[in-house]
């Protein structure tokens, strides 16, 4: 059975999935630019976060049927299997070590990981009372250990809160009832939505020094236990609260904003894995090679932005999609039991 898309959570799949691959092709101008420093702040203060609740949004909190759990294994292990083959190569020829190790995740790939680990994890969690609650003191006290990146727990665990979140969103139903709101109402939360907005990018702007040397980025990455980057008090997980109380005001600041109309970047929010995928074997060279990297003025990194939303567009094209399917999206019917098999 068929269900008809929304177009405004492809809308804002597109929109979460070009701050993504923004995100990456900043990363490596952040040093002492601070324009660039400011664009990354604020765009990985909730870009991951935003993406991964709009996953969680379309995620069911009842145990899994066959259809789901088949999913598991064809839209995220086995295109994690393929990929970290694929990166494996490409890394043998960059520097001649062959290196694949599938408890570590290369680059962008914790994502899959974690996606399966959520999947999982959500009937668990949302048969307990607030489960939201239960994922926010999980993410803060995982940081307060040394949990490194083996199947990419960290993330998994950091990362968990936003999940939930959007699972949450769907419970309340904030999204029929914003579709449903009369355009004066939309009008007055988005003027709200884009002052909050402004606000928190003039206040990383005028910050540049503070959040360097509060190490913010380390805070917003989820990626490792505060010890790490300097903060073994006992208060250190305050940061992170503040980051995910943040983050999650940018992400409904980020949704209000979205268009609920179809637009003509509606039809591209339907490929968003293809470009997660793909996108880092166009930046890789770019930012190894010196393109995306160094002391850079302001107008290069408009361009490089604006070169973002291109190649976010381009890898989202059916032509790409039809090419690339047998890797996103591999056909593994030969894989399951037939329901006749499994009834033996």
């Amino acid at each position: 059975m068929s269900t008809q898309r929304v177009a405004l959570w492809d809308n804002a799949r597109f929109g979460a999935i070009a701050l993504m691959v923004a995100g990456h092709a900043l990363t490596k101008m952040v040093g002492e630019n601070d324009a660039a420093f400011t664009l990354y702040v604020f765009i990985y203060a909730f870009h991951v976060p935003v993406f991964v609740a709009v996953s969680g949004y379309f995620t069911k909190g009842t145990a899994p049927d066959d259809r789901r759990i088949r999913s598991v294994f064809t839209d995220i292990l086995v295109p994690y299997v393929i990929f970290e083959l694929i990166w494996s190569v490409v890394y043998f020829l960059y520097n001649g070590n062959y290196r694949l190790d599938l408890t570590r995740a290369s680059w962008t790939l914790w994502f899959l990981l974690a996606l399966a680990v959520w999947r999982i994890l959500l009937p668990y969690l949302v048969a307990l009372k607030y489960p939201l609650l239960i994922s926010i003191v999980i993410s803060i006290e995982a940081g307060y250990f040394p949990i490194d990146q083996t199947f990419s727990a960290a993330r998994v665990l950091g990362f968990l809160p936003f999940f939930v979140f959007g699972w949450q969103l769907r419970e309340w139903n904030l999204g029929e009832r914003w579709m449903a709101l009369c355009s004066q109402s939309v009008l007055r939360w988005r003027i709200l939505a884009v002052g909050f907005m402004a606000v928190v990018a003039v206040f990383i702007a005028l910050n540049v020094p503070l959040l360097r040397e509060l190490q913010i980025r380390s805070f917003i990455t989820y990626d490792s236990g505060f010890a790490t980057f300097g903060y073994d008090q006992w208060w250190a997980g305050l940061g992170r609260l503040a980051a995910m109380m943040v983050a999650a005001a940018m992400i409904m600041a980020f949704l209000i904003l979205i268009p609920r109309e179809k637009t003509w970047f509606t039809q591209f929010g339907q490929a968003t894995m293809y470009v997660y995928l793909l996108h880092t074997f166009v930046l890789f060279p770019l930012r190894e090679y010196g393109v995306l990297d160094g002391e850079r003025p302001l107008w290069y990194i408009l361009l490089v932005l604006v070169g973002a939303v291109g190649l976010t567009v381009l890898l989202s094209t059916p032509l790409i999609v039809r090419i690339f399917k047998p890797l996103v999206q591999p056909s593994m019917s030969w894989l399951f039991v037939t329901p006749r098999d499994s009834h033996r």
